[in-house]
């Protein structure tokens, strides 16, 4: 075998090893168990809309959601969603927060749906079955009216977890624990300043682990 080949090849082995070797010790993020393994809310999501209301300060536009959780598991559980809706300038906004209760109060009556509850009231116990199911709404300031994308990570819907340790070879390492999270990815046309009443498009629904 001629000694450029003979070169060429430990280097491709070589290379081929080291390749694995990172692959070994690269540390993957957890994924959803495909199949539950623990307590799960049914749930159903209805449209992402705008809306503008009349506040202190003036007319002010609020992204809303509402949706239905069905406790089919067995047992009743506690349900406290923990909601945050993510633009793609990276901006993260925890639902209800800086949402004045007159604004809450105004998309109820907009909705005028006397089964759905708001984002304070709807934290308590699920009984079982479809004829204790669940109606709320999520609100979130609407800060930014020019983005391409809006993502809902919505967790307490699971009782899946699993716990992640990032940096495990360093000095630091730090362990987190994450969540089985439902999410909602809805394309927006830009700037929607003048969206009205139509829903945004959802693109993607899937549990991730957040």
């Amino acid at each position: 075998m001629p000694a450029p080949f003979k070169t060429a090849l430990k280097g491709f082995i070589l290379g081929s090893m080291l390749l694995l070797s990172f692959k070994a010790q690269a540390v993957v993020a957890p994924e959803p168990s495909p199949v539950a393994t623990t307590w799960e809310f049914t749930f159903d999501q209805g449209p992402l809309r705008l809306i503008w209301v009349e506040t202190d300060l003036g007319r002010k536009p609020y992204f809303f959601l509402t949706y239905r959780v069905t406790n089919f598991s067995g047992n009743d559980l506690l349900f406290a969603p923990d909601v945050t809706l993510m633009t793609d300038n990276t901006t993260i906004l925890k639902s209800g927060r800086d949402v004045p209760l007159s604004v809450t109060n105004a998309i109820l009556d907009e909705l005028d749906n006397p089964l759905i509850e708001s984002q304070i009231d709807i934290v308590s116990t699920v009984l079982q079955g479809p004829e204790h199911a669940r109606d709320g709404v999520l609100i979130w300031p609407a800060n930014d009216l020019d983005v391409d994308e809006v993502t809902i990570f919505f967790a307490g819907l699971s009782g899946e977890f699993e716990s992640y340790v990032v940096g495990r070879e360093s000095d630091n390492p730090r362990r987190y624990t994450l969540r089985k999270t439902l999410m909602l990815r809805f394309a927006t046309p830009g700037d929607f300043s003048n969206q009205g009443a139509r829903p945004f498009d959802l693109d993607e629904k899937r549990w991730v682990m957040r």
